[in-house]
């Protein structure tokens, strides 16, 4: 995703925009949702010369596919990721508190712009996505989909009490059996 910008100079003000549509780059989402690789993304740019370098400010319109986090149902929607970010000249001077890495370069009159595109799209996809705000997911001792089934539940003893519960069944038996031995007696 390189684009030429000698035309614009270096006189600050020169400005011309950039529409066009690009094959969206590998990679650009997280474990859960993304943009899958080679699927269209519009760019609606405008690219400005100024006295640093080349502002790129705008808009690109991706379509997002993944899965909810809570229940594995496939997600997709439209987003809308606004982009602005400026291009230093490769001549400028760097001051011992900018971090090289944190800045981008026009480089023999090109700007790359795929990392641009990859901050914009995937800071403004959710960290945990989901289907529906109030999507119940699945349940995590057997994976049954707790959508139809809200009260499903599994009895779970904590281990700590396990030894107990051989005692509960225990005294039960003995209730009844002295139920019925006391039954007879009065019989």
């Amino acid at each position: 995703m390189t684009f030429a910008v000698k035309d614009l100079g270096r006189s600050p003000g020169s400005m011309r925009t950039l529409e066009e549509q690009v094959a969206a780059p590998a990679e650009l989402g997280v474990a859960l949702i993304g943009v899958q690789e080679g699927s269209p993304v519009d760019l609606d740019l405008r690219l400005e010369a100024v006295h640093e370098g080349i502002l790129v400010s705008g808009t690109a319109y991706v379509h997002i596919e993944g899965e909810c986090g809570r229940c594995l149902d496939p997600i997709a929607y439209d987003l809308e990721a606004d982009i602005q970010e400026l291009f230093y000249f490769e001549d400028r001077e760097l001051f011992e508190d900018d971090e090289e890495n944190d800045q981008y370069r026009v480089e023999d009159d090109l700007i790359d712009l795929e990392p641009v595109l990859r901050d914009a799209v995937v800071t403004a996809l959710p960290f945990q996505p989901v289907c529906r705000e109030d999507c119940a997911g699945l349940c995590p001792e057997c994976g049954a989909r707790l959508e139809g089934d809200p009260d499903h539940h599994h009895g779970v003893l904590d281990p700590r009490w396990a030894a107990l519960s051989g005692l509960a069944d225990t005294a039960a038996d003995d209730v009844a059996q002295r139920t019925e031995s006391v039954e007879r007696e009065e019989s």
